[in-house]
This record gives C-alpha cells, structure tokens and sequence, in this order.
C-alpha cells in the first residue's frame, strides 16, 4: 500500500469518529435539553421556613371566606337511664333451683323471673302456725272470761287481761301472715320454693345468678336489674379546653355509627363538675327518647353546635399536610420562600374543599398541593 492510500485510509476513519461521535452527542442531550431545572430546596435557620430555587412548580390558592356556626364532635356510648333501673332482689336467702330469663331478654309486669328454695318460709310458716294456735287459745280464753264475769264468778280485771292477751295474739297472727306475703308464700298454701316475679315491664340488663347460685335476701348484688330503654343516656367525654362550648340545656346532634345516615336530638341534661385527672375530660350526660334504634353500649358521635356564627377559611383539601397527627400548610411568605404552618381543619366541603377553623385566615395564599412540597422537602 502507498503512503497516499495509507493517508485516504486514515482520513476516511477519523471523519467517521467524528462523525459517529457527533451523533451520540446529540441524542444524549436531547432528554437533558426538554427537562424542567430541578426543584432545589433549603431549609432555613427556622425549620419551618423553606427556600425554593424554583417556586413556580408549586402553584398557590387563595383560601376562601365562609360563614359558618362553630362544632364540637365528641365521642360516646348509650347507657340506661339509672332513674328508669328496676333492681330485682331475692326475697328470701337459699338456692337458686330455676331461671326463667336470661340477660338482654324482655319481660313484662308480673312474668316469672326465677325460683329460690329457701328455710325462711319454713321459720315463717312456723311461726304463722304457732301465731294462729296462740290466738285461737287467747280468744277461748276471752270468752270463758267474759261468761264467768257474767256470772260474778271473776273480777272485770280478768276479763281486760283476757281481752290484752287477745290483742297482742292477734298483732302476733298478722305479722306472720304478712311475713309470709313478703316472701312469697300463700300462708293457706306453704312451700319452700319462693317464685319472684318481675315488678316492671323492660329488658334485662344485669344479671348476677346462675342456677345452683346462693342468694341473700335484699341485698347487693340483686340477681337482676330490669332498665326501661324508652329513654337512654349518652355519657361523652368533653376536654377542659372545650367545655365553653357545652351548655345544659341546650340540644347535640346525635349520630350512631350504626345508622351513620340517622340523626337524632339529644338535650344535655348534666355535665359532671369533676374532672378525670388522667386524660382531663369531664363527663357530659345527653338524655333523649330512644326510636327503637339504640342498644346499650352502641357508640355514638355527639355534635354541639355555637350560638353565634364565625367566618372561616376554605381552601383545597389537597393544601394540607397531615403529619405526625397534626395538620399543615405552606404558606409563601416571598418570591421563593415558603413557611409551613400548621392548622386545625373542620367540615369536609363539596368540590374538594375543606373548612379551616384556626391557623389561617380568609385570603391567605397556599401551596394547593402541600404534599408535592413536602416531598421535594424531604428528598
């Protein structure tokens, strides 16, 4: 090969380098060329103060004025009226030997609850026989008295004390008889089993016995409590800093998680004078007519609402940031510095919206969506 060749050769593969070289360059740069500057963020001095090279990637909204009646949701559970609890004690000390209704059941006035065997009746029945033996001796006593008086043979004296003896036989006869009644028991027809009835119509809601179970007469524990739910109570806990808002007498909105479509007036009858020292509530007492719908022990949101109304800030609810069980936004506080803020939010509106109810006032600008902040923030 000749020098000249050797050189077309060379040429030839320095232009293609060249080139190929030139190609890869252009479509390398390309991508880099049509890709936004990245966001660059830096923290301030003051962790909640934020600069941003490029704040025009997050666009702001402007929080809107609406009046609103201000609300305090509280949390709850249904309770039996303790004015409507009906304690069903046993009459006699012995031996549960029957039941006859259970816990939940609904009974009625006069409906067989359970049995006690018991040896009270057998004391009283004895008593009562001795007490009908003693007055019926007494009054023969009387009447001999009276026909010998008659006859001069015994002084008045005898007779009074004949007629005193009568008397007391007679209180004696009706004590027993009414002890008996007390138990249970027809004194014409004595037996050891004493039946207890219930006193009042309703649902069963304690029960303390088992079959085979001891019982004391007219004492704690009572083997049932008998509650008429034609009226409940909620029991809600209302923090220290809220209770300015809560009134007796005034009326709350009632929601059953239940019936989450249902909504019922209950009047605020009580609000406990003492705090729980724990967890700083006080105990708020709603009192209303059940429809048929609440059960002992369902949990219920309870709604209070203000006497007046206040304006209230709405913005997107894509400007707030939950973290760390808390509620933010970013609010710019110049070209390219933004300060998070942190808020309390209320009612969720229609459109996305939503109510703030401290932290922000009406006309302040927002980051509309705080969470492609926060992560830029965090990256």
């Amino acid at each position: 090969m000749t020098l000249s060749t050797e050189r077309l050769w060379l040429a030839a593969a320095v232009g293609a380098c060249a080139l190929l070289s030139a190609c890869e360059s252009k479509v390398s740069a390309d991508p880099a060329a049509s890709a936004p500057p990245p966001a660059k963020v830096e923290e301030d001095a003051d962790a909640s103060h934020f600069k941003v090279d490029h704040p025009e990637q997050f666009p702001l909204a402007t929080a809107e004025a609406r009046k609103a009646t201000p609300e305090l949701n509280v949390t709850g559970a249904v309770n039996p009226d303790v004015s409507r609890n009906v304690p069903v004690p046993s009459l006699a000390t012995g031996r549960v030997v029957e039941i006859d209704a259970r816990l939940g059941d609904e009974v009625k006035k006069g409906q067989l609850l359970f049995k006690v065997r018991s040896t009270d009746v057998s004391g009283a029945y004895s008593d009562y026989r001795k007490a009908v033996a003693n007055e019926q001796l007494s009054r023969i006593t009387l009447d001999r008295a009276k026909l010998l008086f008659e006859h001069g043979a015994v002084p008045k004296s005898s007779v009074d004390a004949a007629q005193t003896a009568e008397d007391n036989a007679k209180v004696d006869l009706d004590t027993s008889i009414e002890r008996l009644k007390l138990l249970g028991s027809d004194p014409d027809h004595p037996t050891g089993i004493i039946e207890v009835h219930a006193p009042v119509s309703g649902v069963i809601t304690d029960q303390q016995i088992a079959n085979q179970s001891g019982v004391t007469a007219l004492s704690a524990p009572n083997p049932f409590t008998i509650s008429d739910l034609s009226h409940v109570w909620i029991i809600c806990d209302v923090y220290e800093n809220d209770l300015a808002q809560v009134h007796t007498g005034e009326y709350a909105d009632i929601h059953l998680a239940a019936y989450p479509n249902r909504t019922l007036k209950a009047r605020v009858g009580f609000i406990a004078p003492i705090l729980d020292p724990s967890i700083r509530t006080a105990k708020v007492r709603l009192e209303l007519e059940n429809p048929g719908l609440m059960r002992i022990g369902m949990f219920v949101t309870a709604t209070f609402h203000g006497l007046s109304s206040e304006t209230r800030a709405v913005i997107p609810s894509t400007a707030i940031l939950h973290l760390h069980d808390r509620e933010w936004v970013y609010t710019p506080t110049d070209a390219s510095h933004f300060r998070r803020v942190e808020v309390k939010s209320g009612k969720m509106l229609d459109g996305g919206m939503q109510e703030i109810v401290s932290g922000i006032a009406p006309g302040t600008k927002v980051v509309a969506n705080a969470l492609v902040l926060q992560a830029t923030v965090e990256q």
